[in-house]
């Protein structure tokens, strides 16, 4: 019988473990920190400072609602399915994704330092918004990172960073209900993963990436 699920309800499971870590690490935020235990986590410029670099990541763990939660765990899913597939479920494809989308949402925190110092920054959004970044070079290659100037790398890249400005003007975005919207983290976190997925693919496919890469 000829498999036609569509690529969504197929998602290889590093895609399906980071939807789920955002879910469930919500779920004990919900049941074990306090306010003050989430600010102690949370990422600003001032525990960059102090040293507290894991704040990057930790703070990656936290969300203000379960719709901001739920919110960053359906796209992380959408636009971490077609990244995670490019890079492969072997050991080595694994560790590649894992540690783009922690580096992008570590540009994505020190994005935000830079333009709101005083700002206090959780959730996964940044990091997604890496996902969401590489995952549109992918769509602008039919599979492999297409060209910067194609014509859905452009689209996407003009609307991702319009909608963001736009949340930034308003100070409103959903399920975001009184919390500051960290547009800074989300368009810090796109550029990243829209640059770093050439490297991060030839990491985890090795040189023949190159060469598939180079036909498009």
């Amino acid at each position: 019988m000829n498999d036609q699920r569509q690529p969504i309800l197929n998602a290889p499971w590093p895609a399906v473990l980071v939807t789920l870590s955002i879910v469930v690490s919500y779920g004990l935020q919900s049941v074990l920190l306090s306010d003050l235990g989430v600010r102690y986590f949370a990422f600003s410029s001032m525990a960059l400072a102090a040293g507290r670099w894991e704040t990057m990541f930790t703070s990656m763990l936290l969300h203000g609602n379960w719709a901001h939660a739920l919110m960053n765990a359906g796209f992380a899913l959408a636009f971490g399915t077609p990244v995670a597939r490019y890079f492969g479920t072997s050991l080595r494809g694994v560790l590649v994704f894992a540690l783009f989308y922690l580096l992008s949402g570590a540009v994505a925190c020190l994005g935000y330092a830079w333009l709101s110092p005083g700002g206090l920054l959780i959730g996964a959004s940044g990091a997604v918004a890496g996902l969401v970044g590489g995952a549109t070079r992918l769509l602008g290659g039919q599979g492999v990172p297409g060209r910067f100037m194609s014509g859905p790398v452009v689209s996407m890249t003009v609307s991702w960073v319009a909608l963001n400005l736009i949340f930034a003007f308003i100070d409103f975005a959903p399920g975001m209900g009184a919390a500051k919207v960290g547009w800074e983290a989300h368009i810090f976190g796109y550029f990243a993963g829209l640059f770093l997925i050439d490297l991060f693919g030839r990491l985890a496919r090795g040189p023949r990436a190159d060469q598939v890469v180079g036909e498009h």
